[in-house]
């Protein structure tokens, strides 16, 4: 049976692999993405319970929501690509 020590070894080596590309190295493109997503996600959260006058523009938020769909799709296209470049 895992024990917590195993467990936890094992979520911490996922949210790294998360922010690496296919060839293990560190990927600025999905750190940038995975943070101006969740960002995204908890500014439009905390806005569900504030005043409408507390709240960032529209032009900010459709800022961020590219610039996180942004990295996060060219990440995948070097994956796409580079597999492609490989053969």
């Amino acid at each position: 049976m895992y024990n917590k020590r195993n467990i936890m070894k094992n979520v911490i080596n996922w949210v790294a692999g998360l922010f690496r590309d296919e060839s293990g190295n560190p990927s600025s493109k999905r750190f940038v993405g995975i943070v101006a997503g969740l960002t995204l996600c908890i500014t439009m959260y905390v806005n569900s319970y504030t005043h409408g006058d507390i709240r960032p523009s529209d032009t900010l938020v459709n800022a961020v929501a590219m610039l996180a769909f942004g990295c996060l799709g060219l990440a995948s296209a070097d994956k796409i690509w580079g597999k492609r470049d490989k053969k």
